[in-house]
């Protein structure tokens, strides 16, 4: 399924290597959104600390939304932290007269959200990018390559698809749209996207859930052993709000194959299509009259041994 992956959301890498532009409107759309209106979807701190190390004067306005936001954070945060603090000390001394229930629960829980608020302190703070701030799971944002008037373009996406002309209520009816399975792309849902509008994510690790052998679910970490970034191929969506109330909503979903041999001996039943740099172009300026050509590119998909180990 591609349950979640470390995808590459330093978007110069996407200028740099694969000659696409930038496209600002959509970033500054997604963070000012995000800021003055505030959003239910994550968007990676890589993402954001690729802007704050540019000092380029066409991405200013993003960097001062980005900074605006996160010193809005701070402060929400530090005042939850504080509240916290003070149900943390009322539970204590309740407690040091009396044992009960609801003071008991109340420490554990304070405690909790105090060390959680502690360390979402500590990333907001922090200007290292670490591996884990690349990591994007269903429903968050993520840079992705399209391609617009035939011209490769990097823009942020979320990550789980809502095919156009579809209601909102389909994020939550079909909450696995964020995987589009190749023997499924011919199916209703996928009209207007499957020969018409593609992408790329560029990642270097994918994450499964599969069921050990002890009968409990665990996640696996599957890394390609020689090292290169998967492009890997996705269908993604301009939703246009029909009642003009909600804004435009970008999203893509990752498509799926049938199980690279050694995904399926770990566990899982589907292994993203990685396909080949020659047939970047080909993928992301589709012939909807040519989905032939297309499925040929899966045909000729990418083969390196997916080594796995189980996720911390």
């Amino acid at each position: 399924m591609c349950y979640s992956a470390k995808a590459r959301q330093e978007y110069r890498l996407f200028v740099r290597e694969y000659g696409a532009s930038l496209s600002i409107k959509e970033y500054i759309r997604l963070f000012w959104s995000r800021k003055e209106k505030g959003s239910p979807y994550r968007i990676p701190k890589a993402m954001e600390d690729a802007f704050l190390r540019d000092a380029s004067a066409d991405t200013a306005e993003i960097r001062d939304l980005i900074l605006a936001y996160r010193a809005e954070e701070v402060t929400r945060v530090e005042q939850e932290m504080f509240a916290q603090m003070q149900r943390l000390n009322t539970a204590e001394r309740d407690l040091q007269h009396k044992v009960t229930k609801k003071a008991e629960n109340d420490k554990r829980i304070a405690t909790n959200k105090i060390e959680a608020a502690k360390a979402k302190l500590s990333d907001l703070r922090r200007g290292e990018t670490l591996p884990r701030d690349t990591r994007i799971f269903p429903g968050n944002y993520c840079t992705v390559l399209a391609s617009e008037g035939g011209q490769r373009v990097v823009m942020p996406m979320r990550y789980q698809c809502r095919p156009p002309g579809k209601p909102a209520f389909y994020d939550k009816q079909y909450s696995a749209s964020y995987n589009a399975r190749r023997d499924n792309l011919g199916s209703t849902f996928w009209q207007g996207t499957f020969g018409y509008s593609h992408a790329i994510m560029v990642a270097d690790t994918f994450y499964e859930n599969v069921t050990g052998d002890d009968g409990k679910n665990k996640i696996l970490e599957f890394t390609p052993r020689d090292g290169q970034p998967m492009l890997i191929a996705c269908l993604w969506s301009r939703w246009t709000d029909p009642k003009g109330i909600e804004p435009d909503l970008l999203s893509f979903a990752a498509i799926t194959d049938e199980p690279e041999p050694e995904v399926a001996a770990a566990g899982h039943d589907r292994t993203i299509i990685n396909i080949k740099p020659e047939h970047l172009d080909a993928w992301l300026n589709p012939d909807p009259a040519n989905l032939d050509a297309l499925q040929a590119i899966f045909d000729d998909k990418r083969h390196p041994y997916y080594e796995h180990r189980e996720a911390a």
